[in-house]
């Protein structure tokens, strides 16, 4: 790794010395070399802030040792600590888990309203950050967690991977063929791509909230002040928490809020979109109520070039393409109405490589290939959607100003009230 910028010849002569002196170890210990460096043999320690079910999911990813957990449920809690080792630290408030010297990554895994809060504040007391997808409840959220992130130095990786491993849902292979085959230019431009369960993306339509919640006694191993955390006061009904909150409008954006970004992201970058946003999203749905989230029939995104994302609910065509173009089509299982597609694609060149290893990013200090950035653009897609929702309305967006045009009201949903003491 090269060096830090100030660092005095001393230091320099000692590191030196040092190494040699541990040159039969395996492993050098991070304090030998100080703070900021870490040796490429070393293991990365870490923290999760979230230990539901989720969170939990968190604990085994190779290459980084658990060292400190924290969730505001003490029955979460005491599950994670019997999945790790003995002495391991436990917090109820992460920012008291964030000051830890000994943490290098913080994983956030709590619902999305807390998202933008710790992540931002984890960059800003030196922490790399591994976040939960969405990446931000808001837009405005997402603006102020990309300033953080790079303000400080941090890597950050959004916790959803299908831009560049795993199998893509129905295509039933990796992004990376989709990206080749958009760019060889065989599907001809704009690009029409169809989100729906006849293309292999089921919406989940069954995170829906109730419109009447009695009011219920808190459980007495849950703070629920500190779950709500920046959220409006609601009185609690277990409804509204844990397995169920995706159905609200305050804490995630029901099935949008949950897969959205997972199906969204990898079209955002097999089209080229990164970094930019679409100029206008078209609604068509039900009311929505104030409070629960509820089921939607069509969302379509247009780009400035015409190329348009559309979030089939209905998916009344069985038969419909997941991306059509004026020169052909994509279907399900890489299937084409091109002849002998596969054999034509293998001519072109690859996508450019892609940094997909955290560890490795956090150890050289590489941008990770779903970062603060890109993954903002993507988060934002679905709160665009999110917010026509809530409207009942189409919107014009300007992706320089991330801002909706002659719109005050969506403009307002932007940047949402938090609840005292909490900002960002």
């Amino acid at each position: 790794m090269k060096e830090k910028k100030g660092t005095s010849s001393s230091r320099r002569n000692f590191i030196k010395g040092s190494l040699a002196t541990l040159a039969t170890f395996s492993i050098v210990p991070r304090h030998v070399l100080g703070k900021g460096f870490i040796a490429p043999s070393d293991q990365l320690t870490k923290a999760i802030v979230g230990v539901g079910s989720m969170g939990r999911g968190h604990i085994p990813y190779a290459g980084t040792k658990v060292v400190a957990l924290c969730d505001v449920d003490k029955t979460h809690l005491e599950k994670a600590v019997g999945m790790v080792e003995k002495g391991v630290k436990t917090f109820s408030d992460y920012r008291e888990l964030i000051q830890l010297p000994e943490v290098d990554i913080v994983h956030v895994a709590t619902p999305p309203h807390w998202h933008g809060i710790i992540a931002a504040d984890a960059a800003r007391a030196g922490k790399d950050v591994w976040c939960e997808k969405p990446m931000t409840r808001t837009i405005g959220e997402g603006k102020r967690l990309v300033e953080a992130v790079q303000q400080h130095g941090r890597i950050f990786r959004l916790n959803t991977w299908f831009r560049f491993e795993d199998n893509f849902y129905g295509m039933k292979t990796t992004v990376k063929p989709i990206k080749k085959l958009v760019q060889s230019g065989m599907l001809g431009w704009p690009l029409k791509v169809t989100v729906s369960k006849h293309t292999g993306f089921d919406w989940k339509f069954y995170w829906v909230g109730k419109t009447v919640n009695e009011p219920q006694p808190v459980p007495a191993e849950l703070d629920y002040e500190m779950w709500l955390g920046p959220a409006p006061y609601k009185p609690y009904s277990a409804h509204r928490v844990h397995q169920t909150f995706r159905g609200y409008w305050d804490y995630d954006g029901g099935g949008l809020g949950d897969m959205g970004q997972h199906y969204i992201d990898p079209i955002q970058y097999f089209l080229g979109k990164d970094d930019t946003s679409p100029v206008s999203v078209e609604v068509d749905a039900p009311q929505q109520h104030t409070e629960a989230v509820g089921t939607w029939r069509r969302i379509t995104y247009t780009y400035a070039d015409g190329c348009q994302i559309v979030l089939d609910g209905e998916a009344k065509d069985e038969n419909v393409a997941y991306i059509e173009g004026p020169k052909g089509k994509l279907y399900p299982n890489f299937r084409s109405d091109i002849p002998d597609l596969e054999k034509k694609l293998a001519a072109f060149p690859d996508p450019e490589p892609q940094v997909t290893d955290f560890v490795e990013a956090v150890k050289s200090r590489q941008k990770f290939a779903l970062n603060e950035e890109n993954g903002h653009r993507s988060c934002t897609l679905v709160n665009m959607g999110l917010i026509a929702l809530r409207l009942g309305r189409s919107l014009k967006f300007d992706p320089v100003k991330q801002e909706f045009i002659d719109d005050e009201g969506a403009n307002r949903l932007i940047d949402q009230p938090m609840r005292g003491p909490w900002t960002m």
